[in-house]
């Protein structure tokens, strides 16, 4: 299936306009023609059939025939809070595969020791919807602006709390051990240089849990994968 994404669309949407771009990508690329059926969610959980009714590479337009509510396969709702890394190329390959696996929300958090304090949102929000279709889903996670570790940790959360530092003067827990299944998990990774010793008291002070990804120093990508992989791993 080729999946197209547009947020704009909803249920009493009937037809739809593509830009140029996507719609040379429909008729030159994919070579559809009038008639044929085009597959589009609009991330929030909504499949619809679009039946092509001109196909013009400067403005194909295609009206829907069909509307099908897709629920979420995940029975959890996963919110990573990653620092950006050095090379912006890390970051996006984590938010490729992350939302592959299966995630809900991404914050970057910029953390003292994140040797990358901007990020190009748009581009990685580009990353994301690209990964979305490639892997066939139809809710698009949630990619928040990036925020400071001050400002991300002085609110109430309404989720199980986990963060992942490399400090080894911690007693740290295994996600098998502590996740309720089916439940809602914030889990912070820190940056190439680690969280702060203060960014940890104050990580603890409001509640998250240390937890181990193994023996081996892992990347902040890495280690954000890692995570994915095992909730996604626990809920099976």
């Amino acid at each position: 299936m080729q999946l197209f994404y547009n947020s704009e669309i909803s249920k009493e949407t009937t037809q739809i306009h593509f830009e140029k771009d996507e719609s040379r990508h429909i008729i030159k690329v994919l070579r559809k023609k009038e008639n044929d059926i085009l597959k589009i969610t609009n991330g929030k959980g909504l499949l619809f059939d679009a039946e092509i009714i001109i196909a013009n590479d400067k403005k194909c337009v295609a009206n829907i025939v069909n509307i099908e509510e897709k629920n979420k396969s995940r029975d959890y709702y996963l919110h990573v809070v990653i620092a950006p890394t050095k090379s912006n190329d890390r970051l996006e390959w984590f938010l490729e595969k992350a939302t592959e696996i299966g995630i809900d929300e991404i914050t970057p958090i910029i953390c003292k020791n994140s040797e990358r304090k901007v990020v190009k949102i748009d581009r990685l929000s580009k990353i994301v919807q690209s990964a979305m279709k490639q892997s066939l889903q139809f809710t698009l996670p949630k990619l928040n602006a990036p925020v400071k570790f001050s400002d991300f940790i002085d609110q109430d959360f309404n989720s199980q709390l986990f963060i992942a530092h490399c400090e080894e003067n911690s007693e740290k827990k295994y996600l098998k051990t502590e996740i309720i299944p089916k439940g809602a998990y914030t889990i912070l990774i820190g940056p190439e240089g680690d969280f702060s010793n203060d960014e940890i008291l104050k990580s603890l002070s409001k509640g998250f849990t240390p937890i181990s990804l193994g023996l081996n120093r892992l990347r902040t990508e890495t280690a954000g994968i890692s995570v994915v992989q095992s909730i996604a791993f626990l809920h099976q």
